[in-house]
């Protein structure tokens, strides 16, 4: 029986390494084994970023991905977390016995599940924010040099 509230975690903390996708389909998931590549590659940027300075041009291309592939799994963590019951049961514990104590709380929500829908929302919208920002921010300074570049 797959459990909501860890699979709600799971996207959160593990998301970006694909854990709850394995979780939820097993390790033969597609989408599970790809989100590392745009994680690294957004891990990369950072530490070029960190290393190179911020006017790198590929670590300000670089460093959303990490932003967006963290919000993605926030995202996740938000839709597993507020799945009705019936539905989780219904998607992802197909052999559910409703008379089965444990079969019947498999997809409940509890205050374990609140807390991570809630800590998705504030991870989520910073990550998505921070590569927002930071992305445009490289742009448009890049942008104004050039400018600068062309009118001399």
């Amino acid at each position: 029986m797959k459990n909501k509230t860890l699979s709600a975690w799971l996207a959160l903390a593990g998301g970006p390494l694909g854990l709850h996708r394995f979780y939820l389909f097993g390790p033969f998931d597609v989408i599970g084994w790809s989100l590392p590549i745009p994680t690294a590659l957004g891990l990369y940027g950072f530490m070029r970023a960190w290393g190179l300075g911020v006017d790198d041009k590929l670590s300000w291309m670089l460093v959303p991905l990490l932003g967006f592939v963290v919000a993605g799994c926030c995202i996740n963590a938000i839709f597993y977390g507020l799945m009705a019951q019936d539905k989780w049961n219904g998607r992802f514990n197909q052999p559910s016995d409703p008379s089965n104590p444990i079969d019947a709380d498999a997809g409940a929500s509890n205050w374990l599940t609140i807390v991570a829908v809630i800590a998705s929302l504030m991870v989520g919208a910073t990550a998505l924010m921070a590569a927002l920002a930071y992305s445009f921010q490289r742009y448009f300074e890049w942008q104004i040099e050039l400018a600068r570049q062309i009118s001399q």
